[in-house]
């Protein structure tokens, strides 16, 4: 079994959720359009002024969505 990559996105200030929700439907249609293995997208409020949205993809997909998509930071993905 392959690895799996969580890829981030992280938007802070006072609209951060809603930007990171907004943002998760983009990663939907990216996944649709790219027809990617996995279908993992959400995000999370982290706190009142810092919310993410993320990808998981396989190892092998990462570095061409980094490349398209260019996400803030990345991290092994357990779930």
């Amino acid at each position: 079994m392959s690895k799996k990559i969580k890829l981030i996105w992280d938007f802070r200030g006072p609209a951060a959720e809603k930007t990171a929700e907004h943002h998760e439907i983009h990663l939907k249609e990216f996944i649709t359009s790219e027809n990617l293995e996995l279908n993992i997208t959400g995000f999370t409020v982290l706190t009142d002024m810092h919310s993410i949205a993320y990808l998981v993809v396989n190892e092998a997909e990462m570095i061409t969505v980094r490349d398209a998509l260019k996400p803030h930071r990345g991290e092994i993905y357990n779930a």
